[in-house]
């Protein structure tokens, strides 16, 4: 690419696939690290609970952050945050590691909101609003091959050169993204503004950027059921797998996880060329159909079936989970500059509220049901209020064609429908 702009979020997005490695290699090693310190169970699930907590928090918190300071240095602080909370956990005394590991578990789950709430909400700045579907697109494709290489490789890690090692790998992650970061163009000042006479607090003000677009708020609350739905396949699959080959469990998650990243970057490249070649945005329509395929295709995947039929299925969770992810993110980004990050710090707190009590609901479930119709509940609910954002956005569309015979299109004010 001839543009410097997109040099450099390329650069970024190669930055943010190493860090992504890491976020799901830890996902993995640090759970394991707890157990083998505390050798509680419990422990394991606090930490996992202090890390959505965390998450949840800093969901709130980043539209006033990204208000005062810039998306380059929030997502600078991030990273380096990160890298020197597991530099400090690799270094801690034996007696000092439990109350490191949920500093960790804190600096994690807050860094790694807080990272993403500043990339989604800078990229039309970063690479042009014309350019936001390839670049978000790109970013997709780079977090799914790194999520497969996290998952794949974390055993080998932790098994082959031990817990201090995976943790300073993991640091490395982070500091090579920051660096990624840095070498983005630092931030104009902003122009003073007068002070508010009423300030607002924190959540109001992300309510009020989604009140901006008609059925914006439901769709925020849509991708908040899709998460619930996302922890159900998360805690089933090894279950599920368990069940399916008692003595090589593995093969099954190993070989979904593959086929599902396989689905998700075929969709990229689709929606790159899509988009190269002046194609319409996805848009909301295509987030409330994309969110039913991938459900419907999650439930399939705990039918049963035989391999013929589980690996297009796989195929197709993924695509539409990247397509969905693309068409959503993309849509957000098309609110005022100044509601962004307000609006994509929700986001993130209604993701990780409804990830963290779906991830308790399903793991209660699955003690006494089997997976097939745990996934196919909470997957369920996520189609159901697809259904009724579709249906949202089909009756607005029929009112504004009602209101304007003449137009051949309506006006849609934030994206299109």
């Amino acid at each position: 690419m001839s543009d410097p702009g997109e040099r450099r979020y390329r650069l970024l997005v190669a930055g943010y696939a190493v860090s992504s490695y890491g976020t799901f290699l830890n996902l993995v090693a640090l759970n394991l690290y707890v157990y083998a310190v505390t050798g509680r169970a419990l422990a394991v699930g606090a930490f996992m609970a202090a890390r959505l907590a965390a998450g949840f928090a800093a969901g709130l918190a980043a539209g006033a952050l990204l208000a005062r300071r810039s998306a380059r240095s929030v997502m600078l602080t991030a990273n380096l945050a990160q890298a020197a909370a597991l530099l400090l956990l690799a270094a801690a005394p034996a007696g000092a590691r439990t109350a490191m590991l949920f500093l960790v578990a804190a600096t994690v789950g807050a860094g790694g909101t807080l990272f993403l709430v500043a990339l989604r909400s800078s990229t039309p700045a970063l690479v042009g609003e014309d350019r936001a579907t390839w670049a978000n697109s790109l970013m997709v494709s780079g977090r799914s091959g790194a999520m497969v290489a996290g998952f794949a490789s974390s055993g080998l890690v932790v098994s082959l050169l031990g817990y201090t090692a995976a943790l300073l790998a993991d640091a490395v992650t982070f500091a090579v993204c920051a660096a990624t970061v840095a070498a983005l163009p630092a931030a104009r000042p902003r122009p003073e503004r007068a002070a508010d006479p009423q300030p607002r607090t924190r959540l109001p003000a992300a309510v009020a950027a989604l009140g901006t677009v008609p059925a914006l708020g439901l769709m925020v609350a849509l991708r908040g059921v899709d998460a619930l739905g996302s922890s159900s396949h998360n805690a089933a699959l090894p279950v599920y797998s368990t069940r399916l080959d008692p003595h090589h469990p593995a093969v099954f998650v190993s070989v979904f996880w593959c086929v599902w990243a396989l689905g998700n970057v075929l969709v990229q490249q689709v929606l790159r060329r899509r988009h190269a070649r002046g194609g319409r945005p996805v848009g909301a329509r295509g987030f409330g159909l994309g969110t039913i395929a991938m459900s419907a295709a999650f439930v399939l995947a705990f039918a049963g079936l035989p391999w013929a039929a589980t690996v297009p299925i796989a195929v197709l969770a993924g695509a539409a989970d990247g397509l969905t992810e693309v068409a959503y993110t993309s849509h957000l980004q098309t609110l005022p500059e100044a509601l962004r990050g307000h609006a994509f710090g929700l986001s993130a707190t209604v993701e990780n509220l409804g990830f963290g009590a779906g991830m308790l609901a399903v793991a209660a479930a699955l003690d006494t049901f089997a997976p097939l119709p745990v996934v196919a509940v909470a997957h369920g609910t996520a189609i159901a209020l697809a259904l009724v954002f579709l249906a949202r956005l089909t009756r607005r569309r029929s009112t504004l064609r009602a209101a304007a015979p003449d137009a051949a299109r309506p006006p849609f004010v934030g994206g299109p429908i």
